[in-house]
């Protein structure tokens, strides 16, 4: 039904639906961000409870939108050499891109010129840019359910992925609480243009998905394991936010059954 409905408004073109669900996503995040006015002063606890439901929903969405379907499309191998060419790639961008963020300060080759805004929004995109990637490439394979599945996921967790951006840029003194906002609204919009080149280039040459969808998962895994694990872990949150976790799964298995 639903596949239907956002096939009637949207057409039938892979690339455009890449480029719906990267709009999407985009918006839910700028919606989480802006929370920031109407919600003064959430609680670490509570942040570190839905950065763990996020962690939730991408962990299950890695396996069930894309590490599985693409082992289904193309075999085991091509999936594995592409998640292994996605950690890698954030590996090094990790490592060699200089960013700021809040639990491990600065990280990257040393740019004393570069303002620290700038420097956290650079490890946002960072963070987000894998997430933009795979709803790209769940549509451009064609399957719009499971690009639905994933758009929602996705689109879940960046709710509060995008108040806990703001809130973190509140915390490092970046400016009034508007503006804070606006660089958690700003740092979410890499994911537009991922999507739709995501979209199009499995739609465009198709041997590429499995391979696409190995890497937008093991970027995803990374950045769970390597930023969204630790920072819900440090201020003796850990248990709510495995909590948090749980929840997230359980609701992403949900979504995966409901939706077909």
């Amino acid at each position: 039904m639903m596949e239907q409905l956002f096939v009637q408004a949207f057409g039938s073109n892979p690339i455009m639906h890449g480029l719906v669900g990267g709009l999407i996503i985009t918006v839910l995040n700028a919606l989480g961000a802006l929370l920031v006015m109407l919600w003064k002063n959430p609680s670490e606890r509570v942040l570190d409870t839905s950065l763990g439901f996020a962690a939730g929903v991408m962990l299950t969405a890695s396996f069930t939108s894309l590490i599985l379907p693409g082992i289904e499309y193309g075999g085991l191998l091509p999936v594995v050499i592409g998640m292994v060419v996605g950690v890698v790639l954030i590996d090094l961008a990790d490592h060699f891109v200089p960013h700021f963020h809040t639990i491990l300060g600065y990280e990257g080759i040393a740019s004393p010129r570069t303002k620290a805004v700038l420097l956290f929004i650079i490890a946002i995109t960072l963070h987000n840019a894998p997430e933009g990637l795979a709803v790209g490439v769940a549509f451009g394979a064609g399957d719009v359910v499971d690009g639905l599945k994933l758009m929602f996921a996705i689109g879940m967790q960046n709710i509060p992925e995008g108040l806990a951006v703001a809130i973190s840029a509140l915390g490092i003194g970046m400016g009034l609480r508007h503006y804070a906002a606006w660089v958690g609204v700003r740092a979410g919009l890499i994911e537009i243009p991922l999507a739709l080149a995501g979209a199009a280039a499995v739609y465009l040459m198709r041997p590429l998905l499995p391979y696409a969808m190995g890497f937008a998962a093991g970027a995803m895994l990374y950045v769970i394991s390597d930023e969204i694990v630790p920072e819900t872990h440090r201020k003796g949150h850990e248990r709510f936010a495995t909590f948090g976790t749980m929840l997230g799964v359980m609701v992403m298995l949900v979504l995966d059954v409901a939706l077909g």
